[in-house]
């Protein structure tokens, strides 16, 4: 712990029970990541209200699911803070401030914006990269781990801390994109693995579920049967090989090409893969589910770690505003 250099704040919306593409796109990274850098886990719960038009019905029970998937998956409470964003009234606060050093032209002017505006018009949505941007500065965060395609969203956090420490003085880290490669993890329909598509593989399916779903997936339309050659570098079957299979480029490429190797034996092959890569994550989530006290003390300890680093952060900028009218009581 004592050689630990730099902040990370990597966060996630509370969608539940998670799927083989936020374990494999996210999650394995960030349990890389614990052991070299200060870590800070952040439920986004506030984030989560843009795209639910506010809606918190069981928002406590999506929370609860995501951080067993959370811990499961190798994620140690002793090496990073687990916590829920809304628990932390830092974010807002900094959120505020970062919002009178950016113009709605260029709140408009974002990707994010853009892409959904026609479904999602509210202030929260507009603002969502602020609140983004605050999340990431109110731990003075060095790096955000996140693909290539997600750089973007980090730009703006670097630019209002930026923008903050040349009108006040400099007291934010500007922070960076810990750019990592994150592997393509294809749904049953070949289009991204989402839980809003119903093409997904959540953690704690069973082994017989994850076989019924493999088994459902698009392969090579041109390889309808056995002995048919195939383009493996086409099919999403092979791309979760490369992810879960050894050697699949030896050992499954050459048969596909071939039309040695047919589809379902292909497929149960993966299944297989998959099922002994998820059998010790699967074990410990059976065993976390037995302890709801221990998971919200988790996020309670997360929280006020988490906290003291907000804090500490948020005076400094207060200070640097000329808006800490009192003095600390000794």
């Amino acid at each position: 712990m004592s050689e630990k250099k730099q902040t990370i704040l990597s966060g996630m919306q509370p969608t539940g029970s998670l799927h083989i593409g936020n374990l494999e796109g996210a999650l394995r990274n960030w349990v890389r990541l614990q052991d070299d850098y200060w870590m800070f886990c952040c439920i986004v719960d506030w984030h989560a209200l843009t795209a639910a038009g506010g809606q918190t019905k069981d928002l406590k029970e999506r929370i609860f699911e995501m951080t067993i998937d959370w811990l499961a998956s190798g994620l140690d409470p002793e090496k990073c803070a687990i916590f829920i964003q809304s628990e932390v009234k830092e974010h807002a606060e900094l959120h505020l401030l970062f919002s009178m050093l950016i113009t709605v032209p260029t709140l408009t002017r974002l990707p994010t914006y853009q892409e959904k505006k026609e479904q999602l018009d509210s202030y929260g949505f507009l603002g969502y990269p602020v609140l983004q941007a605050a999340d990431i500065c109110v731990y003075n965060a060095h790096k955000v781990p996140v693909g290539k395609d997600q750089e973007k969203h980090i730009w703006l956090a670097n630019d209002l801390a930026k923008r903050f420490n040349s009108t006040y003085r400099k007291v934010l880290v500007e922070p960076e994109a810990l750019l990592t490669e994150i592997p393509l993890i294809p749904g049953s329909d070949d289009r991204k693995m989402s839980k809003s598509y119903g093409n997904h593989i959540p953690i704690d399916f069973t082994e017989k579920q994850t076989q019924k779903k493999i088994a459902s997936y698009f392969t090579d339309p041109k390889k309808v049967h056995r002995g048919d050659p195939g383009t493996p570098e086409k099919c999403p079957v092979f791309l979760l090989h490369r992810v879960y299979s050894e050697n699949p480029d030896q050992e499954i490429a050459p048969g596909c090409r071939s039309g040695e190797l047919g589809c379902v034996d292909c497929k149960k092959t993966l299944s297989d893969n998959i099922n002994e890569a998820l059998q010790p994550i699967r074990e410990r989530r059976v065993e976390l589910v037995k302890t709801p006290d221990y998971i919200w003390d988790v996020l309670q300890t997360g929280a006020e770690r988490a906290r003291h680093r907000a804090q500490s952060v948020m005076e400094k900028v207060r200070a640097a505003m000329k808006m800490a009218y009192r003095k600390k009581k000794k």
